[in-house]
């Protein structure tokens, strides 16, 4: 079995690169990190962020290889008051913003079992994530899109949109960053490279712009450092089960037997 995992930034990933041994390699072009969980070839590609980059990165990886699960995976921020900082939230669907316009076409959808196995290792299964052209900065941008989903990101609809195309079950699962009701310390939109990197020297200049910005990102680093982790102590609990229970499916079904 061979599973995707993508992140947005290597910040999302570093904490699971800790838990375990990785090692590193390429992966449809893109640089990527190896590892075996329960006899499957698990392989994690930095996407970038935004969609953009999140649809080249899929394409570019499941065009040209036999992958059978894709987990899209990171950081999000809430939009509903009933979902808190380091919770982690399994999406049935995702819909998306292009041009300003949400649903612009049919809403992606997460596979049924790889969500039912992901309740039972502990994830909220929620109804949808939006995924946004930009970082979402403001409690009330966010309390609109309360209107529309239950967390906004800014990769899982072009992620799972691609991997039906080369017959891949895929489910998105985030780690909640941020409440609905706040603000993010400073615009995390001018510090993206076009490349969908975090910028330090562009952080430094939002910050020499408002130095009263400071203490509230550094709690925000220190939170997203939290929700990270959760994250990576879930997925490799979950990858386990998850490969576990599809080999004990698949060896058990009439196809296998005969």
């Amino acid at each position: 079995m061979k599973v995707l995992v993508t992140f947005a930034l290597e910040t999302e990933f570093a904490p699971w690169r800790r838990l375990r041994k990785f090692r590193p390699g390429k992966w449809g072009g893109k640089p990527a990190h190896w590892t075996e969980i329960a006899g499957a070839e698990v392989g994690v590609v930095v996407t970038g962020a935004g969609p953009e980059n999140a649809a080249s990165a899929a394409c570019s990886v499941m065009c040209g290889d036999d992958i059978d699960v894709c987990i899209s995976a990171g950081l999000a921020g809430a939009l509903l008051p009933e979902h808190l900082p380091g919770e982690i939230l399994a999406a049935r669907s995702i819909c998306s913003e292009r041009l300003g316009v949400p649903y612009r076409r049919d809403s992606a959808e997460s596979d049924a079992v790889l969500l039912l196995i992901a309740e039972e290792c502990g994830a909220k299964v929620v109804d949808r994530f939006y995924t946004a052209s930009h970082v979402a900065l403001t409690a009330d941008e966010k309390g609109r899109l309360g209107a529309l989903a239950d967390a906004v990101e800014m990769e899982s609809f072009e992620v799972l949109t691609e991997a039906p195309t080369w017959g891949i079950r895929a489910v998105a699962i985030r780690a909640v960053i941020d409440g609905v009701g706040e603000d993010l310390p400073v615009d995390f939109n001018r510090v993206l490279t076009e490349q969908g990197d975090v910028s330090i020297p562009r952080i430094l200049g939002e910050v020499l712009r408002s130095p009263q910005s400071l203490p509230a990102l550094v709690r925000f680093g220190q939170r997203s450092r939290r929700a990270a982790d959760a994250l990576a102590k879930f997925l490799d609990n979950y990858l386990r089960i998850l490969v576990q229970q599809l080999n004990q499916v698949e060896t058990q079904s009439p196809v296998a037997a005969t």
